[in-house]
């Protein structure tokens, strides 16, 4: 049941943060709280230790920490921050943390462009009366909840509570 727990809430609530900043331009409090509290449950009885814990809780309040500046500065979204800091918390202070920033960074430029990109094209892709998420292209924001879950997606093979579970099923 643990590593069903593991290979299931982290990734759907990504997916669901995704969609839902797609299509409203907002991430539920729920989803990060969901996050947040299923890593508690799940850490140890994935066999994480206390020390372990707090490596990930330093991991989450350092994310946290740069997030809020972020924030302050009109940066980022609030909904962005708070996903980016419950995600952190899964991946703790490791490789697969460091991998997860990277590959958010390279999946919201990527984002950043292609919403640029489509945004020059608004007149056209509105005329088409193609189904199109319009907040999307009438909105000042990018949804960056689209590329912190396709980061989580590329690392979370490599973090710590994925490979406890996969020892466990060995």
């Amino acid at each position: 049941m643990t590593e069903a727990a593991i290979f299931v809430i982290f990734p759907f609530c990504l997916g669901f943060a995704a969609f839902s900043d797609l299509l409203t331009m907002t991430i539920p409090n729920r989803v990060s709280a969901i996050l947040l509290g299923a890593f508690f449950l799940v850490a140890p009885m994935a066999g994480l230790g206390f020390a372990e814990i707090g490596l990930h809780l330093a991991a989450a309040a350092l994310v946290f920490v740069v997030c809020f500046v972020l924030f302050a500065t009109n940066v980022m979204g609030g909904g962005d921050a708070k996903l980016l800091t419950a995600s952190a918390l899964w991946f703790g202070m490791t490789p697969s943390l460091t991998a997860f920033l990277l590959y958010v960074s390279i999946f919201g430029g990527l984002l950043t462009l292609a919403v640029l990109l489509l945004r020059r094209q608004e007149n056209t892709i509105l005329a088409s009366g193609i189904p199109f998420p319009h907040l999307l292209l009438t909105a000042k924001k990018i949804p960056y909840g689209i590329a912190i879950a396709l980061g989580g997606f590329a690392a979370y093979p490599s973090s710590p509570l994925v490979e406890a579970a996969f020892a466990r099923l060995s």
